[in-house]
């Protein structure tokens, strides 16, 4: 690992100040970043310990939603009674993550930011346009089973790992965003980039912005929402496909329909289309495989991880089915 200075600011405007030294990357909890650290991935001069600022409050917004600090740990939101009985998505998508060692120390701001699984992305000896701009991606004709079938571009087909950000588009979550200028919020569906020609570009944050909150707005009244996630064993370990859905019922009609995908896309994938479908509509199988067809319409697999695409479909149609199973009594 390579040697760097430990800046610990004592609010969040010296930290701003201290990210915008040359070479300064953020640590929150650190289960990202030393990680890559060790791997020589992030190579950081001067590393900016965010541990020391709070933002670790979560608090009633006054229209009477919920705000998470940046530094809350991932099972005090799991875990919160506020999360659990008005979230349920987000407390399941964060319990079906990493382990509850990990979950102890991760943050909701770290969760957000989290970097790919791509093992080239992971693997400094290989070209990995993520990493290296310009320098290709061996992912497209080498090892892509758990990468991309939506989203993706000639230059990189790494897919976010992240659980919680899929619930976060369901719920239509904001990240407020800090900077020496002010704050500025933005739409979670809005806040994580293709890779297009600039794969190294994963968000929309700018230079000297600080990521210090996500506000959930009011949980609907009689709402139901689920995260279901598949992967190749039970427990720590990454969604080949998942999916999160939220909605409301007016007489067996659904209402106010969110639905967003995981594991299976280059960036958290709001099924727009999807949801806009399934709204007004009463649920039934037929609907829900149409829905489904649709969220997937323009995936492309290749020879490892084609089966995704059928594989989140299921996903999607399991997921809707749970979730209205109560209107089929």
């Amino acid at each position: 690992m390579k040697l760097f200075e430990l800046r610990r600011p004592a609010d969040p405007l010296e930290a701003i100040r201290d990210g915008l030294s040359p070479g300064a990357r953020f640590i929150a909890g650190g289960t990202t970043m030393v990680d890559l650290m060790r791997l020589d991935v992030e190579r950081p001069d001067v590393l900016v310990d965010l541990n020391h600022l709070g933002l670790t409050d979560i608090e009633r917004t006054a229209d009477g939603g919920v705000r998470l600090g940046a530094m809350t740990r991932n099972a005090d939101v799991a875990h919160h009674p506020w999360i659990v009985a008005e979230y349920p998505v987000l407390s399941q998508a964060l319990l079906s993550g990493a382990s509850a060692q990990l979950r102890n120390a991760a943050t909701t701001g770290g969760n957000v930011l989290q970097r790919t699984r791509c093992i080239y992305f992971r693997d400094v000896h290989a070209a990995c346009n993520k990493r290296v701009p310009g320098s290709g991606c061996p992912a497209l004709d080498g090892y892509h089973r758990n990468l991309a079938v939506l989203g993706t571009s000639a230059n990189c087909i790494a897919t976010n790992p992240s659980d919680m950000n899929v619930a976060l588009i369901s719920l239509d979550a904001i990240v407020s965003l800090r900077s020496s200028e002010g704050q500025r919020d933005v739409a979670f569906a809005e806040f994580h980039r293709e890779p297009g020609d600039t794969p190294e570009c994963e968000t929309v944050l700018r230079p000297g912005e600080l990521l210090a909150a996500i506000s959930l707005p009011p949980a609907r009244p009689h709402a139901r929402s689920y995260y279901l996630k598949l992967r190749d064993r039970a427990s720590y370990e990454f969604a080949l496909a998942s999916t999160a859905v939220t909605m409301s019922f007016d007489d067996r009609t659904m209402r106010d329909v969110r639905l967003a995908l995981g594991g299976v896309a280059t960036r958290p994938w709001p099924a727009t289309q999807a949801a806009q479908l399934l709204e007004g509509r009463s649920p039934e199988p037929k609907l829900f495989r149409d829905a489904a067809e649709l969220a997937m319409l323009g995936a492309v697999g290749r020879p490892q991880n084609r089966f995704k695409i059928e594989l989140a479909k299921r996903c999607i149609v399991s997921a809707l089915a749970h979730v209205t199973a109560a209107e089929f009594v």
